[in-house]
């Protein structure tokens, strides 16, 4: 690896423990009985502190209702991936004619 590599590797570490530490703050900071540990830090970066249940891991992995391919994390901070939205784009894609190019290009 790198130095550039390791460097960015690092960046990135320190960037995830951050987020971590910002959304626990972010709960602590509430009273006890407000305190719902999900939400998002700087009304950007999705949490979700909560013991993940499979009505959750369908809905954020496997929704068929949800058009994003990008929704919140089952369990941490930041975003999974909607697989069902995902085959379905790519499906979609693929039953698409294709372009004909030209014998010029």
């Amino acid at each position: 690896m790198s130095n550039s590599q390791r460097t960015l590797s690092s960046l990135l570490k320190v960037a995830a423990i951050a987020l971590v530490a910002a959304a626990v703050y972010q709960e602590l900071k509430k009273p006890p009985g407000e305190r719902e540990w999900h939400g998002k830090v700087a009304n950007f970066f999705p949490y979700e502190f909560r013991l993940p249940t499979w009505e959750r891991l369908r809905e954020r992995l496997w929704n068929p209702e949800d058009p994003r391919i990008f929704t919140e994390h089952v369990f941490g901070v930041g975003w999974a991936i909607n697989f069902y939205t995902v085959l379905q784009k790519l499906q979609t894609s693929k039953d698409k004619p294709g372009t004909p190019t030209s014998p010029d290009s």
